[in-house]
């Protein structure tokens, strides 16, 4: 890759300060591929005073000009869709054919849903005689994970970009490549000097210094929860805007008004996508105690049936987990789940026995589960679901809502039930039935999941300040 090894920061790709790089691992086959070169913090704070220097000016700029900018990154990142699918696929191991139209697809669709809030979205309006103003919030410093890399860059360079803020992000080091490839299309578009900067590295290092920095006035993290703990102490000194999208451990409720077999089926399929890794999968799923055995059935079917394979294989459904580390830890949480007596009922250790080499993981289902148990509690990021029983839909909510996480939960059953369930859960979104995924709808978590909310226009106002000129339609 032509950029692999310099960063993009005030407009051109520049050599690193420093000489220390990074090995880029395909994890279908365990061998690098490629290497990055990694950021320091003089790399990172060369960047955030591009970042700053430019801000006077693009904050000023008209609306119409930064949605003519949008407009065109959107053009060129559906051109370029399939080599950011397929580079996705290689960094971290998704199907091919989901690389490109989810992974990468979804990036597009987050710059299209901004464009049209913020067609819409009231920068300024009167509230009596006080004009109320939503201006950029200033530079921020954005912080995104490896397991829909796509998804995270545009959820928080859309809004920043429309807003008018600079920026500097720092992609997942393990899935980095399709983060050069979003810096060449936004280059391509014609972003301004220094608005948008690229600068690779982990976190002790550059993400650090984006968190701490006194001339950063936001930082955009997702991640996990222990890594959104660091970045919140980081960021406290300089009191800046810390918004955050982290972990999570979504109850799935299967109502006794729900076909249970289809219901079941579905939520399989759910926790599986992906190979298991995004933080809103519905890990956990509630059915009702007495059709337990029922539900097992149904379980093990739909988990027997999904075929893990290599990401280029047509007939791949999952692929590989994304690296070395994450297999060894879903793999010692599937263990625990054995030695702490919940019953194994689909997959479990080790690797498909028709895969030798890259880190697969077996679907695997655990039935039985009580909510004490540590795969219950712990977020396993894997192809690994747990089935708990429950008596009345009253004790359903209440094991529900019994975690530190908030992010999502999914209710199946009769309408109007799911939505009386669906008031009492506390999570940031709730999932209905067969509904479909809606871009537009706000997207964060309550408790440990994090704060603030992302996707259409609740992303543009997690990126502006709020003005108020009092006396305005009086002089």
């Amino acid at each position: 890759m032509k950029n692999a090894r310099k960063f993009f920061i005030d407009g051109a790709w520049v050599d690193p300060l420093g000489t220390e790089t990074l090995a880029v691992i395909d994890p279908a086959t365990e061998q690098a591929f490629e290497t990055i070169a990694l950021g320091s913090k003089a790399d990172a704070e060369r960047a955030i005073a591009a970042a700053r220097a430019a801000f006077p000016a693009f904050a000023a700029t008209p609306r119409l000009e930064r949605l003519a900018l949008m407009k065109r990154i959107a053009a060129v990142l559906e051109a370029r869709n399939d080599e950011i699918g397929d580079i996705i696929s290689r960094e971290m191991g998704a199907p091919l054919a989901m690389a490109r139209s989810d992974q990468a697809g979804i990036g597009l669709y987050h710059i299209q849903e901004t464009i049209r809030a913020m067609e819409s979205f009231a920068f300024d309006y009167m509230q009596g005689t006080t004009r109320i103003v939503h201006e950029p919030v200033g530079v921020v410093g954005m912080i995104t994970p490896w397991n829909w890399p796509m998804n995270q860059i545009a959820a928080k360079v859309a809004p920043a970009l429309a807003t008018g803020c600079t920026m500097v992000l720092k992609p997942s080091e393990i899935a980095p490549l399709s983060a050069i490839l979003f810096a060449e299309a936004l280059e391509e578009a014609g972003v301004p000097k220094g608005v948008f900067n690229l600068v690779q590295g982990d976190g002790p290092t550059v993400g650090s210094v984006l968190a701490s920095h006194p001339e950063v006035d936001m930082i955009s993290f997702t991640g996990s929860t222990r890594a959104g703990i660091a970045v919140a102490q980081a960021a406290a000194p300089t009191v800046k805007r810390v918004h955050q999208e982290l972990g999570g451990k979504s109850p799935y409720i299967v109502l006794r008004s729900a076909e249970l077999a289809d219901a079941v089926t579905l939520g399989v399929g759910k926790i599986m996508e992906n190979s298991g890794q995004s933080c809103n999968a519905p890990t956990r799923m509630l059915v009702p105690a007495d059709r337990m055995d029922d539900a097992i059935l149904a379980a093990r079917a739909a988990a027997d049936a999904i075929r893990v394979g290599p990401p280029a294989d047509p007939q791949t459904q999952i692929g590989p987990l994304v690296s070395q580390a994450q297999f060894d830890k879903v793999q010692a949480l599937i263990n625990k789940g054995i030695e702490e007596g919940a019953e194994l009922v689909a997959g479990g250790p080790g690797r498909p026995p028709h895969l030798n080499a890259g880190y697969y993981v077996r679907p695997t289902v655990f039935a039985r589960v009580t909510n004490d148990m540590t795969i219950a509690r712990e977020e396993i990021f894997g192809p690994v679901l747990s089935i708990l029983g429950y008596e009345t839909t009253e004790e359903a909510i209440a094991i529900a809502n019994d975690t530190p996480y908030g992010l999502a939960a999914y209710v199946q059953g009769a309408p109007e039930e799911a939505k009386a369930v669906a008031a009492q859960l506390r999570a940031g979104t709730i999932r209905l039935n067969r509904s479909a995924w809606d871009g537009a709808a706000p997207f964060g978590g309550y408790k440990q999941s994090g704060n603030g909310r992302e996707y259409g226009k609740f992303g543009l106002h997690e990126f502006t300040e709020i003005k108020g000129i009092v006396g305005y339609g009086d002089v």
